[in-house]
């Protein structure tokens, strides 16, 4: 009994972790101005690839809300990054260290 307790708890700590994730992923969207789907295209204007990572994220520069897209194309990874709210390009840097 003690061992799914202390099983348990982990997976609940977790599952907490997720669900603030996703409620603040839902906020950051609704002060978005474009689409993931419109910046998707921004990006593969900038960088053409297959798309490995996205994510919208707050972070300085620009409009301080940003699409992420790490985009891999042969050997290399770039890191594109879009303003959420103006669809101004914001990053297109080598990003090979944090390829998968």
């Amino acid at each position: 009994m003690q061992k799914s307790i202390v099983l348990a708890l982990p997976l609940a700590l977790c599952g907490l972790v997720f669900a603030a994730q996703a409620g603040t992923s839902k906020q950051a969207a609704a002060h978005a101005k474009i689409s993931m789907t419109q910046a998707r295209k921004i990006a593969l204007k900038v960088y053409p690839g297959k798309i490995v990572k996205e994510e919208l994220e707050h972070e300085s520069g620009g409009s301080g809300l940003r699409y992420s897209f790490d985009i891999k194309s042969g050997k290399n990874t770039h890191e594109v990054g879009v303003d959420a709210k103006t669809g101004k390009l914001l990053e297109n840097s080598l990003d090979n260290n944090d390829a998968d």
